[in-house]
């Protein structure tokens, strides 16, 4: 099975690869490579991996790409509300403009699997729900939810709703939340918190790599359905996540009265309609926060990564 997959060399990207060429998958990556290449060079060794330095907005080139694939994994995007809103032009073209070229350049032969985002729900009281009305409040979750429902409407389609991520990928990314509080924590010894009793449930990594494997193996019962994904036991709240990451580096944590999430991400989400299929997270939070932990001490960041 021939699989491409669109910003492949990015967070996600980077660990989703090994684990399809560890199945025996022809995997294809098309990335323009914003954040460098470095990332996917031990993949050159493998012999079922191509790699095509190519924009989502250059249909042409999308076409090409795309021609022979089975399944299309769509991850290119300008990821986040802090970079969408530095570069908003940018973000609805590559969110949105991108997404139209994907459906432009594939077929209804082929299964579109989107990686997508809990910021759609926007601030919700009751648990979310794969049937809870989409109210994005920010730029990136606007996108996202418009690029989730063009996808659906037009293409055999599998939509990941994801948790927030965390964790060690080789392309790393030190601006998400449990990511970025371990760093400073490491590095700067304290973390000035606001919203602390802000909720919102938290996926690893390589778990987000593992659903999409589950999803190509499921594609028949799971195909032109929207997914919530993560686990009921990851919901936490920021205190919880200091003080997870607290046990392990003893950081001082100062709580702010000041400071809001411009994505309102304090909600509970509930995973059943996946979990019930079989697909349940692999990685605890304290888990990842000790890799994170490891890897910060190990590795001396000159410009630590993020996407803003």
């Amino acid at each position: 099975m021939k699989v491409l997959i669109t910003g492949g060399a990015g967070y996600v990207g980077t660990g989703l690869v090994p684990v399809l060429l560890d199945k025996g998958y022809q995997v294809t990556v098309y990335d323009n490579l914003l954040f460098g290449g470095d990332p996917i060079l031990p993949f050159f060794r493998r012999p079922n991996f191509d790699f095509i330095r190519g924009d989502v907005r250059d249909l042409d080139s999308l076409k090409k790409a795309t021609k022979g694939a089975d399944v299309v994994i769509h991850l290119a995007a300008i990821v986040g509300y802090p970079a969408c809103r530095k570069e908003p032009e940018l973000a609805k073209a590559v969110n949105v403009g991108g997404t139209k070229n994907v459906i432009k350049a594939t077929s209804d032969n082929q299964l579109i699997i989107f990686g997508s985002t809990g910021s759609n729900y926007g601030a919700v009281e009751e648990i979310c729900t794969e049937e809870t009305p989409l109210h994005p409040l920010s730029l990136y979750g606007q996108t996202k939810t418009l690029a989730e429902r063009m996808l659906l409407q037009e293409r055999n389609t599998i939509a990941w709703r994801f948790a927030t991520a965390f964790g060690v990928s080789p392309r790393l990314r030190l601006d998400l939340m449990v990511n970025d509080f371990t760093y400073k924590s490491v590095t700067e010894g304290y973390l000035v918190i606001y919203e602390k009793h802000f909720m919102r449930t938290f996926i690893h990594v390589h778990d987000m790599a593992r659903v999409f494997l589950f999803g190509i193996e499921n594609r028949c019962q799971m195909v032109n359905n929207v997914y919530n994904v993560g686990s009921k036991k990851m919901n936490y709240s920021k205190e919880d996540i200091c003080n997870l990451i607290k046990k392990h580096t003893g950081v001082y944590v100062h709580y702010a009265d000041v400071g809001e999430d411009a994505d309102k991400r304090n909600y509970v989400v509930s995973y059943d309609k996946i979990n019930k299929l079989g697909y349940d997270t692999t990685i605890t939070v304290e888990d990842g926060i000790r890799e994170l932990i490891h890897a910060i001490r190990a590795i001396e960041f000159r410009k630590p990564y993020a996407n803003v």
